[in-house]
């Protein structure tokens, strides 16, 4: 019932629902689109509905905000907060630029509007690779996750310093995790995401975001998988992949702050227009352009 009145409200508004691979089952279920930060953000950047309902956490509507300013845009939750995204203090990284002017800051999505108006570009798990690829001569500062930017400097060989930040629930992954399921399940192939540990991510048989997770173990021969990312994705796997077996690497991969959206609370945003997330002006023409040079190189 709840449901259909959610599909019902969509239509008489001219709304749009996107929903983060980590969300509840449900959540996603009732999403006109899931993804990665990478397909949701180019979604938020072209979509023609007037209202975008984000099924996420609060950098991921800032981010559809900053580049849909004159939609409306809905975060179901507002306490849906990414402690990776607060590990990063705005004044801290101004003085770094000020003191350090010929290195580039490369931001992680996973960041807050105004950090990314300090940064020169942004990129995501989807495309870091490709677009740090780009600047082989330069300097750079990867923030705020050291595991995705120490895993950049060691696959690319650039000089990359990287932020004390990191994902709470990828970086309690170890080694002796995998060694464990791999026990439990000797033909299953290891696909960890790159917020965890370079040990970890090293012992993996493929590296990568949960969008390329995805499409790693559909297009595998392979028929059991074990999944180092939060558990979110295992729905999307197994909606995909009927005929193939996933196994979680650890327990502990599961983001609170990703499972606070209920379909009560999409329902209630929708129906209310409540919740909406703002962007201040300034800081929103300095951050789509660092956004708009990611989406030009992805």
């Amino acid at each position: 019932m709840l449901k259909e009145k959610i599909e019902k409200l969509k239509k008489e508004k001219n709304a749009v629902i996107l929903a983060h691979f980590y969300q509840k089952d449900e959540v996603q279920d009732i999403a006109d689109y899931v993804g990665d930060s990478l397909a949701l953000s180019k979604i938020a950047a072209n979509t023609d509905a007037d209202i975008i309902v984000f099924c996420g956490v609060y950098f991921m509507a800032e981010t559809a905000k900053i580049l849909s300013p004159k939609k409306k845009v809905l975060l179901p939750k507002l306490n849906s907060l990414c402690r990776m995204a607060q590990m990063i203090d705005y004044e801290e990284l101004k003085m770094y630029k000020e003191n350090n002017p010929d290195t580039m800051i490369v931001t992680y999505v996973n960041t807050r509007a105004n950090i990314k108006s300090l940064s020169d570009i942004i990129v995501t798990s989807s495309n870091a690779k490709k677009i740090v690829k780009n600047f082989p001569n330069k300097k750079i500062m990867y923030v705020p996750d050291k595991n995705l930017g120490t895993y950049l400097r060691h696959i690319t060989k650039q000089d990359i310093s990287v932020w004390p930040g990191f994902c709470y629930i990828h970086d309690l992954l170890t080694k002796k995790e995998i060694e464990k399921m791999r026990l439990d399940h000797p033909k299953a192939e290891v696909l960890v995401h790159p917020e965890a540990p370079l040990k970890v991510l090293l012992d993996a048989d493929f590296v990568g975001s949960t969008k390329n997770i995805l499409d790693y173990a559909t297009n595998s021969k392979a028929k059991e998988f074990i999944i180092g990312t939060d558990k979110g994705l295992i729905h999307a796997l197994e909606k995909q992949n009927p005929d193939k077996s996933f196994y979680l690497l650890s327990k502990g991969l599961n983001c609170l702050n990703m499972k606070r959206i209920t379909l009560e609370d999409v329902y209630e945003s929708l129906a209310a227009e409540k919740f909406e997330i703002d962007v201040d002006s300034k800081i929103q023409k300095k951050a789509i352009i660092a956004l708009n040079r990611m989406m030009e190189l992805s």
